[in-house]
């Protein structure tokens, strides 16, 4: 069994794709940040930079190698991915240059296009005065870095090549976050791409999950 520790943000929404694809055993314990819950002290033990989403994996499976055996924590949604990959022996690439092209998207995801979109959305919707130094700042490298996905995805199935990986869980949540933000136009493959993980058993499920979490505003007679 994972514990995993979930607000349903595109970071969170990353590691329920993974634990819906592999099928691992795995209950929500919600960090409510709109309440500060990932200050909590005991949630800062498992995830000391207090920011989730978060994991404590109870058979990890090390019992008989030194220093393992009991719960094992993990923090940050890149390590994560990579983390449940090796468990699952999926999703990591088959060869090495599918590994390789693994890492190098998750890590432009993680380093690049979530911080990068964040920030816009920052500015553009939460920011106390509108800045727009700050707005066309992070708007523009959001719409900078579509176009490398978009690039990427022009003569790519998926981002590492022709099988579904944690590069493209990882993304996938911040695509639909910066195509919804900045807009879709002129970034047709990115559609075409988004279009194909939305419609996977496993990504319906997963966002099921946030909706469960967060039920939806009732709309309006």
């Amino acid at each position: 069994m994972i514990d995993f520790y979930y607000w349903p943000t595109p970071n969170g929404h990353k590691v329920t794709l993974c634990l819906e694809e592999t099928g691992f055993d795995y209950r929500i314990i919600p960090v409510n940040i709109g309440k500060n819950e990932q200050f909590a002290p005991e949630f800062l033990k498992i995830s000391p930079n207090n920011r989730m989403p978060a994991i404590v994996d109870h058979e990890p499976g090390d019992g008989d190698q030194p220093g393992g055996g009991g719960p094992l924590s993990i923090f940050e949604s890149g390590a994560i991915l990579q983390y449940l990959a090796r468990k699952a022996h999926r999703f990591a690439g088959e060869t090495l240059r599918e590994r390789v092209a693994v890492k190098e998207w998750l890590f432009w995801q993680v380093g690049g296009l979530g911080p990068m979109v964040g920030q816009a959305a920052h500015f553009i919707r939460s920011a106390p005065e509108q800045l727009p130094y700050g707005i066309k700042r992070y708007s523009d490298e959001g719409r900078r870095l579509l176009g490398v996905l978009d690039r990427r995805l022009a003569d790519h199935v998926y981002l590492a090549g022709d099988a579904y990986t944690i590069a493209d869980m990882a993304t996938y949540p911040w695509a639909v976050a910066a195509t919804t933000l900045l807009g879709a136009d002129g970034f047709a493959h990115v559609g075409r791409w988004i279009e194909a993980i939305g419609a996977r058993p496993a990504t319906i499920a997963a966002y099921a999950k946030a909706g469960s979490i967060t039920p939806p505003a009732p709309r309006p007679n």
